[in-house]
Formats: C-alpha cells, sequence, structure tokens
C-alpha cells in the first residue's frame, strides 16, 4: 500500500529554530569523516587538505581574538591560524565531504549548509536575527559558495565578516561561473573583487582533480507514459509515502514557498511521482527549481516522472549561460534519483556533483 500525498498542498510554517536545526550534512554526508575520503593518489592537493581542515578543525572553538585582523593575521608570525578557510576545486574532487567531516571533527555548536541556504535563511530571517543566531556558533560551513549573484555575494560577505567578529570559524568551498575563471577553477583575483576585503582573511586550499563535467551530463532514465506511472509507483514504492504531482501545479506552487521551507517541504515524504514533466522556460522559476532539486538529492528521494526527459528540464540557452553549474548540478542529481526508482538495467552507476 502506498500513501499518497502532495506537494502542492504543503505549506510548511517553520521556527527559526527548526530553520536552524536544519543546518546540518545531508544524509548523504551524515557520517562521513577524514579518514573515510580517499585521497587520489596522482593528486597531492588532495591529501594536503586533509591534513589543513584537520589542524583547522583542531583551532576552532578557541578564545576569540578581538577585531577582524587579528583574526585574521596574515602569515607574518602575529597569528597562528586564520578564522576563515577555504576549498578551491574543480566539481567532484570530495570538497562537501571534507566540508562535512570538518563540521563532524568539532564540537557544537555548529552549522553547514549551502551558500543559497545561508541567503535564504537572511530572507526568512533577516539580516540581523541571522547574525544574532549565528554568533553563537563556534564553526559556520557554507558549502558551494557562489559568484552568481553580486547582491548575494556581498550580503554573504558582510555575513561572514560580522561572524568572524564575533569569533566564529568559517570555512567554505568555492562554485564560480562556469567559464568566468577558466575551467571553473577558482582565481584568487576575483575572489578579492567578488567578496571584497575578505579575501585576504581566508586560508585558500587548491584541490586538484577531474572536474566531473569533463564527464559530459548522464541519460536519464525514459519518461514513463501517464498510464503507467501508478503501477510502476505501486511496484517501486510499496509501504512508503510518495508525493504525486503535475509538474505545472508544483512548479507554480513552488513560487509561493519561501527556499528556506524547501527541506521541510520534503518532510516525510519518500519518493515523487511527477506527471508530464516540461520544460522550464523562466530563469527565476528554473533557480528556484534548482533549489528543490538539490534537498531532494540531500534526501535521497527516488523519481518517476511521465513528460519530458529530465535532461530536458530547462532551455538549451540556459544550460549554457551564466548559470549553467546550477542547472548542469540538478539535471545530474535528478538523474541519479531517477535511476533510484528505474528497473534494475537502467541504474548503473551515474557522476553527481
Amino acid at each position: 500500500m502506498v500513501k499518497i500525498e502532495q506537494l502542492s498542498t504543503r505549506r510548511p510554517s517553520v521556527s527559526v529554530e527548526e530553520l536552524l536545526r536544519g543546518f546540518v550534512p545531508s544524509p548523504r554526508f551524515g557520517d562521513v569523516s577524514f579518514a573515510g575520503y580517499r585521497p587520489d593518489p596522482g593528486q597531492p592537493s588532495q591529501a594536503q587538505a586533509v591534513t589543513a581542515l584537520e589542524d583547522f578543525g583542531r583551532g576552532v572553538g578557541g578564545a576569540p581574538a578581538k577585531g577582524l585582523r587579528k583574526l585574521f593575521a596574515g602569515r607574518n608570525g602575529k597569528s597562528a591560524s586564520r578564522a576563515g578557510i577555504y576549498l578551491d576545486g574543480g566539481f567532484g574532487v570530495g570538497k562537501t565531504h571534507l566540508l562535512s567531516s570538518l563540521w563532524h571533527g568539532v564540537a557544537g555548536p555548529k552549522a553547514i549548509g549551502t551558500f543559497v541556504e545561508y541567503t535564504n535563511l537572511v530572507g526568512a530571517l533577516s539580516f540581523r536575527k541571522t547574525v544574532d543566531a549565528l554568533s553563537r556558533y563556534k564553526l559556520v560551513c557554507i558549502d558551494e559558495f557562489e559568484l552568481d549573484d553580486p547582491g548575494d555575494t556581498v550580503l554573504m560577505s558582510r555575513l561572514m565578516r560580522e561572524l568572524a567578529d564575533a569569533g566564529v570559524k568559517l570555512a567554505a568551498t568555492s562554485n564560480t561561473l562556469p567559464g568566468a575563471l577558466g575551467e571553473g577553477r577558482f582565481a584568487a583575483v576575483d575572489f578579492k573583487r567578488e567578496i571584497q576585503v575578505l579575501a585576504d582573511q581566508f586560508d585558500i586550499l587548491h584541490i586538484d582533480g577531474e572536474d566531473f563535467r569533463h564527464r559530459g551530463l548522464p541519460t536519464p532514465p525514459e519518461p514513463l507514459a501517464n498510464s503507467d506511472l501508478d503501477a510502476a509507483m505501486r511496484r517501486e514504492f510499496d509501504g512508503r509515502t510518495v508525493a504525486v504531482d503535475d509538474f505545472a501545479i508544483l512548479v507554480d506552487h513552488l513560487a509561493g514557498v519561501h527556499p528556506s521551507r524547501y527541506r521541510q517541504l520534503l518532510d516525510g515524504i519518500d519518493a515523487v511521482v511527477w506527471r508530464n514533466v516540461h520544460t522550464i522556460t523562466e530563469q527565476s522559476v528554473a533557480l528556484r527549481f534548482v533549489v528543490l532539486a538539490d534537498r531532494l538529492y540531500d534526501k535521497d528521494v527516488p523519481i518517476l516522472a511521465s513528460g519530458a526527459p529530465l535532461d530536458e528540464l530547462f532551455t538549451p540557452e540556459m544550460m549554457s549561460g551564466g548559470y549553467q553549474k546550477k542547472y548542469f548540478r540538478a539535471v545530474s542529481r535528478l538523474t541519479a534519483l531517477a535511476r533510484e526508482a528505474a528497473p534494475d538495467a537502467a541504474r548503473e552507476a551515474v557522476p553527481v556533483a
């Protein structure tokens, strides 16, 4: 027996405490450690990053220095460590694993979330309330730091600056615009320009390795016919709670739910079924859907769908434009989730971001 729900009828009301409780590693990284990270022997920077992060973690929770410059003193012997550490590397080299391992390895209170989740938190709470809440933490980890939006970048740089002044240790991973920095790589001079004075206040770790985008997009399973969805759902998800939605209605519904609540939107949902998937043609709608895709992937929620294939979810212009990395990641992750619900023959491993 399958219990049927609809995401398009849910409007979660989330308290500040509930929002903050969500800033923990996703289930995929719920028990990772530095010991479980497997550095590529051909990329010595990966092993070096583990050592540097372990050293950084040992400094979390110490007595805060006074003033931002003392916290972020340079490498001239005036300070043993900086308040911030920044992991720079291509997609798929294990930055999220390493960041989550750092989070697991230090005592709390602490938070970990994506750049988008922190900007959404500010949108939900206000900047000042977010600062007040996170200033009580010993460590704040920001995954997938994005340079897509100048406003969000300045907002986050201000947030990190105020947290550093409060004695909070910071750790981040880079996630830059495709093409802007060449091969998706990080360049300190661009980072300085984008987030201003904070660049000089981070220790930057370069992690080498193959960029997963070089492997191309995985091919998603063939969409089912609407007439086959019900039988497939009952076969694959027996005994589970499944959210069944018309894709167009779900997409419209997301506009009325703040992205900071998408995690709670999926509470209790074991799988999703989408009828009549279509290509999203508006950028703002597409970017909202990327957030939902990330939360589905975090919770490992398999997908059954009819309509357009998932690799046609976004327009060709979107897939080659300024937000290319977001859409590539979303298609890759949604394809992985769709394969979890597909017949065994279609479940071979696929690269995901």
